[in-house]
């Protein structure tokens, strides 16, 4: 469904391909994969900015097994020219520059090449808003968004991505040492579990406080998941 569904989109907007981030994390890798199976022009870009080594070694990993076309852009320099001139800042706001970096880059090589971006967020992320505004939140079509992180790792398994890859602790890269589950304060298990009772309306057996921590969480973020609005003054 969702390689018909990427197809459509390059039909439908008279562009060639995909173009995407690789990070060496579960869901840029399924998002690839996804889109290689939906057409063979596919861009993966490794977009170094203080991460890992590892990072760059599964998605090269990845790209090399499934025969991915990738290039680098390493974004150090200019992030740390860009943090040189700006105000002090936290350690949020010096993260968040990181993927509108990227997406910048994204876009340079979707306008270059009559490509369309494609995010790798999924249902968890958005729905919670755990994801960076005019950054990872960015894209023209999003082949995950309507699947759970737990869904994730079944249709992971499904593609044959590397089990290393998988079994990668969740993190987002924004600094050292953090994590998904961490810096949210519950697991995915939960969240997933939790999300799911809440849609539905099952919320029978949840755990109060994440239930609470979950409904906060998305209503603090509703403005992620929106245009800006405009104010009409008639």
């Amino acid at each position: 469904i969702i390689v018909a569904w990427l197809k459509q989109q390059l039909e439908e907007s008279k562009t060639k391909g995909f173009v995407l981030g690789l990070s060496g994390g579960l869901d840029s890798s399924v998002a690839a994969v996804l889109a290689k199976k939906a057409s063979d022009r596919v861009l993966g870009l490794l977009m170094p900015c203080g991460g890992v080594l590892q990072d760059i070694e599964y998605a090269l990993k990845l790209a090399r097994k499934f025969s991915i076309e990738t290039k680098s852009a390493d974004l150090i320099t200019i992030y740390d020219s860009l943090s040189e001139i700006l105000p002090k800042g936290n350690q949020l706001s010096y993260a968040n520059l990181k993927p509108r970096l990227r997406m910048m880059v994204l876009y340079y090589y979707a306008n270059l090449n009559n490509y369309l971006v494609a995010g790798a967020s999924n249902k968890t992320e958005i729905l919670l808003g755990y994801f960076t505004k005019f950054g990872d939140g960015v894209s023209d079509i999003m082949p995950l968004g309507d699947l759970y992180k737990y869904q994730i790792v079944v249709l992971a398994k499904e593609l044959d991505i590397p089990d290393e890859i998988i079994r990668r602790v969740p993190t987002a890269g924004l600094w050292p040492g953090q994590t998904d589950e961490g810096e949210i304060g519950l697991t995915y298990a939960v969240i997933d579990k939790t999300l799911e009772g809440l849609e539905t309306g099952q919320t029978e057996g949840l755990d109060p406080t994440a239930v609470e921590k979950i409904q906060q969480m998305i209503k603090n973020t509703e403005h992620k998941r929106q245009l800006p609005k405009v104010c009409k003054p008639t």
